[in-house]
């Protein structure tokens, strides 16, 4: 009989610990936030009702845990069947929808393929007004024209002295810190063809 009484006392001591364990992380408790389906008043949220997202903030030194329908700016949400949590977007990201994949960059980083970054890599080149890394654009000339006429300069002191030109256009303007463009014109030393004269002189 002692033993039996014995086990009883410690069957009750059992169910209140589980109790105390279940008031202290009791869904309708006053500590409980909305949207929690556990919590406590030391962590906040411990998990959270189902489609919302399991989120953990910084109150002081303390992390406490909070349910979202949306995860804030700076996170990006992970679905899985047992938990949704909000995971934050890798380092220099503002806004983000999932590990590489970056919509948004922090103002002093430019964007590339769903990155951030410091600096451009070789071949490309920063646009301050889209904060994006773009591709260098390098200067592209056309064909030189024929050499033009032979015209006499003014100064030569050489009679039938003179110059011919050829010229040659910009197809493609460069970008900031692409190629430059060569020179458009050449010029180079000619002699004029002497004058026949009339059949009537």
């Amino acid at each position: 009989f002692q033993y039996k009484q014995y086990s009883f006392i410690l069957y009750l001591l059992q169910c209140q610990y589980y109790l105390n364990q279940y008031i202290a992380h009791d869904p309708v408790g006053n500590s409980c936030q909305p949207g929690c389906a556990t919590c406590s008043s030391t962590n906040g949220c411990l998990s959270c009702k189902p489609r919302l997202f399991f989120h953990l903030e910084l109150d002081g030194i303390q992390q406490r845990g909070t349910c979202l329908s949306s995860c804030p700016r700076g996170h990006y949400g992970m679905r899985s069947p047992h938990i949704s949590t909000c995971i934050k977007c890798p380092e220099g990201c503002e806004l983000c929808v999932g590990r590489n994949n970056c919509t948004r960059c922090r103002a002093d980083m430019y964007h590339l393929q769903g990155q951030c970054n410091h600096t451009c890599p070789q071949g490309l080149e920063p646009d301050a007004q889209l904060m994006q890394c773009v591709p260098q654009i390098h200067c592209e000339v056309g064909e030189w024209t024929s050499w033009g006429q032979c015209v006499r300069r003014q100064n030569a002191t050489v009679h039938r002295r003179g110059e011919e030109t050829r010229t040659r256009l910009i197809l493609h303007s460069p970008s900031t810190s692409g190629d430059p463009c060569p020179h458009l014109a050449e010029i180079r030393k000619c002699t004029t063809k002497k004058k026949q004269k009339s059949r009537s002189e």
